[in-house]
């Protein structure tokens, strides 16, 4: 039977049930369950960073060909962001609210549906009203799935595993970009969409036998479900052969309204201040690299040249990320990359020898992805109590989505006034921030227990 059906044929009535379901499903040792759970997952993560890049790509061709204008153009980005906002937010309280599978299922659902949608958009009007809708599915799936995975992976390895979810999201940047380049010269933009919208209904179909986090289950009272799905996940993960569950101390119980008070208030300030400075780095320099290129004499054809090499950076600072999560530690890694992004920002503006600015430009982006994969998918799921964690994440990635919407207004000004040095001096103080707010703010995850996480005062 599977671990869906299992929790399905029995009632909640038995909430008198101590599963102790965090305790048991952190002894656990990485098995076929953990991995099956992170490709269904990581899989429909994937889609999220492929659609994220793809407007450079789409617009360049809508523009080209007259479907669009330079207007619709900004405000099919503006209501890619606006929908990531939105998105995040509304899928932190239904995930809270009506589980983990649910929400991350309707949310692919209806991003491969509005993908479709664009594919055969007949106006630009159309075109931005699916991006929005699209644009929701995106806010959502990377609240909900950094934080479902999160709740199932044993704390020994949990940050190499979210790490390397992470590389498989920024792997969509160099796979828009080589199969942009191949298919809409051959059969125009309109595919790039088809793909998305294939590619996510398929996952969906597939996460249909994904379970419900046993956390969730047992946090809402559900004993019996959450005692038939641990039972059944440890069959397979081993059975008899597993070590002794470790006694943990009493886990007290939180409420929404105490994300606003003096206990949670300083975890979800961190989380929002690192989601901001990690989206401003990501929207308000990396994505601008062509156009900062172009406007220093660089050709057109050189610069998406300098920017796919360096937007190999991407995967390889996320898998850096995984390595360092576990054992150096959440906090060092992000202390320490932020500091090496910031040294880095200071030498790019000086260069002016095409190796050297690529050279130095590429390790600028291994930096910044390094604190990718810590901020979005390691560290900001892990600040947060099981009953409010995809709440209290879709509040700080509505924040930090919201930052998008502004950052490229203040680098536009920056760049037009200093240059790239003025971009990178916006970096630097964001970092400077960041790194206090962690210094100051900041918890320390590695190899513990979600529930040990949970301040208890």
């Amino acid at each position: 039977m599977s671990v869906v059906a299992e929790a399905g044929a029995v009632t909640a009535a038995t909430t008198s049930i101590s599963v102790q379901s965090g305790a048991r499903l952190d002894r656990l040792p990485i098995s076929a369950f953990h991995k099956r759970i992170f490709w269904l997952i990581g899989a429909g993560m994937f889609f999220d960073g492929y659609d994220l890049y793809v407007g450079t790509s789409v617009l360049g061709a809508t523009l080209a060909s007259k479907f669009s204008t330079l207007a619709q153009n900004a405000q099919f980005v503006s209501f890619t962001f606006f929908g990531m906002t939105v998105g995040a937010l509304v899928a932190g309280f239904l995930g809270d609210a009506y589980g983990r599978r649910f929400t991350y299922q309707f949310n692919l659902l209806l991003f491969g549906i509005a993908s479709l949608g664009a594919a055969v958009a007949p106006s630009m009007e159309w075109l931005v009203a699916a991006r929005f809708l699209m644009g929701l599915g995106l806010g959502a799936e990377i609240v909900v799935g950094y934080s479902s995975l999160t709740e199932f992976v044993p704390p020994a390895s949990r940050g190499k595993w979210l790490a390397l979810m992470a590389m498989i999201v920024v792997s969509g940047l160099p796979a828009t970009i080589l199969l942009a380049s191949i298919l809409i010269p051959l059969v125009g933009w309109r595919a790039m969409f088809v793909i998305a919208g294939v590619g996510a209904l398929i996952v969906w179909y597939l996460r249909k036998s994904l379970p419900e986090s046993p956390r969730w289950l047992e946090s809402k009272g559900r004993a019996g479900e959450a005692e038939a799905l641990v039972a059944e996940i440890e069959r397979e993960c081993g059975g008899t052969s597993l070590p002794p569950v470790r006694a943990a101390a009493p886990v007290r119980s939180y409420a929404v309204t105490e994300l606003f008070g003096p206990v949670l208030l300083p975890r979800l300030i961190l989380g929002s201040i690192v989601l901001i400075v990690i989206n401003t780095l990501i929207f308000g320099f990396v994505t601008w690299l062509p156009t900062f290129f172009v406007q220093q004499g660089v050709t057109l054809t050189k610069s998406f040249a300098y920017t796919l090499i360096m937007s190999f950076a991407a995967p390889i600072g996320c898998a850096l990320g995984a390595f360092l999560a576990d054992r150096l530690g959440r906090r060092m890694t992000i202390v320490g990359a932020s500091v090496s992004t910031i040294v880095f920002g200071l030498i790019y503006p000086m260069l002016a020898e095409p190796v050297a600015f690529v050279a130095i430009g590429f390790c600028l982006l291994l930096s910044i992805y390094v604190l990718v994969a810590l901020l979005y998918g390691v560290y900001t799921p892990e600040l947060f109590p099981t009953e409010v964690r995809l709440r209290a994440n879709g509040i700080c990635n509505m924040l930090g989505r919201g930052a998008t919407i502004v950052s490229p207004f203040i680098v536009v000004g920056l760049f037009k006034s200093y240059g790239v040095s003025g971009v990178t001096s916006l970096m630097v103080g964001l970092l400077a921030i960041q790194i206090a707010a962690v210094l100051a703010w900041g918890i320390e995850p590695a190899k513990r227990g979600l529930e040990e996480l949970s301040p208890q005062d």
